[in-house]
Order: C-alpha cells, then sequence, then structure tokens
C-alpha cells in the first residue's frame, strides 16, 4: 500500500531532546539520541520547554533550518523538545518558501523575465483583463496573425486596435467621419452675415459622431486632439466683395480662411478654399462650418462636388 510522507516505519514527525545548559538559548546539532536537528519549513515545528508548548516568534524562531532559537535562555536542565513534521516528503517538492520565492503571487507581485503564453502548436492566445462592467482583452488572433487589444473575453469580435505581421496598426473603432453635399448651395448672401455650410451625406461616421442635420455637426465623443478639415469648391466668385471667409467653429474657437479677390480680370469662375485645424476639443465639443461674403453681389455658389466639397475630421488622441 503506498504512502504520502516517509514510509510508516520512520513516522511522519521526528522527535528531537535536548537537555540544557544554564542560559542556552540556541538548540542545532544532535540531540539526546544523537539525532541531527534538520526541518524543511519553520511553519511545521513545534516546541516545548519541560512540557509547556511555546509560541513561534514571541517564545523562539525556527527559520534556519537546522537550529531553534529561544528568546529567553534556558535554564539547567531544562528539556527542549523539537517536534518536527513531515510535509509531504515527495520527491521534487517545494516547501511553502521555496514556492513563495519562485511563483508569481495573486496580488501585488512582480516577475522578473519573459513571460511566454501558450506554445507554438497553440491557436488563439491572450490575456483576460476582467472587469466589473467591461472585459478586455490583449492577444493573439491566429487566423489573422495579429495582436489584438479589443473588448471582451474573444480575440477579433471587438478590436480597439490591431497590429499586423508587418506591423502595421489599426484602430478600427477610431473616431473619423467624411460628409459632403447632396445638392448645390447656391448664392450665397452677400450681406456679410454667417451663412451655415450644410453637409448633408456621409461618407463614413466610424462611431457615429457626425449628425446630417443642418447644417451638419460633429460632436466630440472624448477630449483630445482632432484633426479637422474643410474644403469648399466655390463658383462664380465676385471679386468685388471685400472679403470672402470661412469658418470651422468649434466650441472652443475658431479656424478660419479669408481671402479678398482685388482683382481686374473679372470674377473667377470657380475657386477651392479649405481650412485644416488640429482642435483642442473637450467632449460633448461641437464643430461645425460657415461662410461670410462682404459685398459685391450674392452671386457665390457652393458646388457639391465630392471630390472638393467636404468636411472631414479624425481624432488624433
Amino acid at each position: 500500500m503506498p504512502y504520502i510522507g516517509k514510509a510508516p516505519q520512520q513516522g511522519i514527525r521526528n522527535r528531537f531532546i535536548y537537555s540544557a545548559t544554564a542560559g542556552q538559548t540556541s538548540f542545532t546539532g544532535s540531540d539526546a539520541n544523537a539525532l541531527t536537528l534538520s526541518y524543511p519549513d519553520g511553519e511545521y515545528v513545534d516546541v516545548y520547554q519541560n512540557g509547556v508548548l511555546l509560541k513561534p516568534a514571541a517564545d523562539y524562531t525556527s527559520t534556519s533550518g537546522t537550529s531553534v532559537v529561544l528568546v529567553t535562555g534556558a535554564s539547567l536542565n531544562d528539556v527542549v523538545e523539537i517536534i518536527v513534521y513531515d510535509t509531504f516528503s515527495i520527491a521534487n517538492s517545494y516547501t511553502k518558501a521555496d514556492s513563495d520565492t519562485r511563483f508569481v503571487n495573486v496580488t501585488g507581485d512582480t516577475m522578473t523575465g519573459d513571460l511566454t503564453i501558450g506554445d507554438a502548436s497553440a491557436s488563439d492566445r491572450k490575456i483576460l483583463f476582467d472587469g466589473n462592467a467591461q472585459d478586455f482583452h490583449i492577444g493573439l488572433d491566429d487566423s489573422t496573425d495579429s495582436l489584438t487589444i479589443g473588448l471582451g473575453s474573444t480575440l477579433g469580435t471587438t478590436s480597439h486596435m490591431v497590429v499586423d505581421a508587418n506591423g502595421q496598426v489599426t484602430k478600427p473603432l477610431q473616431t473619423c467621419f467624411m460628409a459632403t453635399k447632396s445638392a448645390q448651395q447656391s448664392n450665397i448672401s452677400n450681406g456679410g452675415g454667417n451663412v451655415d455650410i450644410t453637409f448633408d451625406t456621409e461618407v463614413y461616421d466610424v462611431g457615429s459622431n457626425f449628425s446630417t442635420s443642418s447644417p451638419g455637426t460633429f460632436t466630440a465623443p472624448v477630449t483630445g486632439k482632432y484633426l479637422l478639415r474643410v474644403s469648399l469648391y466655390l463658383l462664380n466668385v465676385d471679386t468685388a466683395a471685400s472679403y470672402y471667409r470661412i469658418d470651422l467653429n468649434t466650441s472652443n474657437r475658431e479656424y478660419r480662411w479669408m481671402e479678398h479677390f482685388n482683382t481686374t480680370g473679372g470674377d473667377y469662375n470657380y475657386y477651392v478654399a479649405d481650412v485644416t485645424a488640429i482642435a483642442d476639443m473637450d467632449a460633448s465639443d461641437t464643430a461645425t462650418v460657415n461662410m461670410i461674403q462682404n459685398g459685391g453681389s450674392s452671386q457665390t455658389d457652393i458646388n457639391n462636388d465630392a471630390q472638393r466639397t467636404y468636411f472631414q475630421g479624425y481624432l488624433l488622441g
């Protein structure tokens, strides 16, 4: 019949008995029966002095594995009895002290060196962060040979950032939009007041942060820096006007293009004007576009050519 621990004839504990000298504190080496004191773990040692069980730390220490040291020296001929328990003497096993230094603790620990997850024969491998409301993962999507950071416990379902085998980094859910006009906006007012420029057709809108309701408004989903650009294809530009101005308006500030077409060569059949800005926007800030023509005739149109008239933006970070 197999046993866990030492063979039955050896028992599951060892007893060491010492007769103290006056003031003796350290007990080690051979005892009264010529047994040499040793123990694998100080957690599994009981010490008696004249039959009274002593308290660890308060009355003695047992850390070396070969000695027990009393806090107060014994009297002459005191009997110090040390009981050492066998903690599953299995080959290649670890004591508690060994394990504490060898393995990463559940909380509050630091690991040095490389950590390999899975092996060459494994498929998807990941680290899962189990949150209260949402889970996140970092892992290898074996089907695409890419490293992904995403939402949920399953790779490839909702990927926030993807690094492919060639080092290309994409952020599929990063806020970005492009909007155009479905129809030409004709005869812009020449009275010097703001005229809203409408963008009512989406080319793309990742995150659904652009509204095509007049005049066409982008709303920042988070606080950050946004690359914004507006391009307008102007027809019948009146050089008699004192100036034309295009404003890219955000909740924090305006970004402006302005031009005075002082020429004797006649009106411009067409002109492409644009404004580009890296805008500092807070969450829920908005961005719209308007135009001002001061003077001249109310003859200028904004063409709906989607290659030249558009409003677009992207969250940089």
